[in-house]
């Protein structure tokens, strides 16, 4: 059975896990529908595919978590520009280090803080 939507809607979501901080958004077309007894239902689908509603038990993609907290698209990439744009930029030439210092400084990682930190009010 083909089913055609009525109307499509297109929406995106930004996506914050509470457990890990990881952050991410994605694009929905949202296919409204009406079944053979009058009842109205929509269809989420992402990149083309059928997906569940993201609004009703949105799973985290890094962690696999359900504690996800859902804010109108651009959320998380501005945040992530913002963070970009306030580090510090690389030296042109590496400063000159002691022999004995040989410790590594780890990469950084999202958390959940830096994610949210620019919209906390002040």
């Amino acid at each position: 059975m083909s089913e055609i939507a009525e109307t499509t809607a297109h929406e995106a979501y930004a996506f914050a896990c509470m457990r890990c901080g990881y952050g991410w958004e994605q694009a929905y077309e949202i296919e409204h529908h009406t079944d053979a007894t009058g009842q109205a239902f929509v269809i989420y689908k992402a990149n083309g595919e059928r997906v569940p509603s993201p609004l009703s038990s949105p799973t985290c993609l890094n962690c696999g978590g359900h504690v996800v907290r859902i804010m109108r698209s651009g959320r998380v990439s501005s945040a992530q520009q913002g963070m970009i744009q306030h580090r510090a930029p690389a030296p042109t030439q590496p400063a000159p280090q002691d022999e004995a210092d040989t410790t590594v400084k780890p990469e950084h990682h999202w958390h959940l803080s830096d994610l949210l930190h620019p919209f906390h009010r002040r």
